[in-house]
C-alpha cells in the first residue's frame, strides 16, 4: 500500500503547520484518519491553518 498524492500533501501540510505554530507534528500524525482507495492511503481529516496577512513598512535605503 502506497501513500496517495492527497496524503502526501496532508503530511506536507501537517509539517507546515507545525512549524509555523511552532507545535509538535506528532499529535497531528496521530490524528489522521486512513482510507484505502485502489491501494493507496488517503487522509480523511487534513490539517488545515490560517494565515493572517500583514503588511509591513520595508526600508529599502532609497531617500524620499
Amino acid at each position: 500500500m502506497n501513500l496517495s498524492d492527497q496524503a502526501l500533501g496532508a503530511v506536507m501540510l501537517a509539517l507546515q503547520k507545525s512549524l509555523l505554530e511552532q507545535t509538535d507534528i506528532v499529535p497531528i500524525l496521530k490524528g489522521f484518519e486512513f482510507q484505502e482507495d485502489n491501494g493507496q492511503l488517503v487522509v480523511l481529516n487534513t490539517p488545515v491553518f490560517k494565515v493572517v496577512a500583514t503588511t509591513e513598512s520595508v526600508d529599502t535605503g532609497e531617500q524620499e
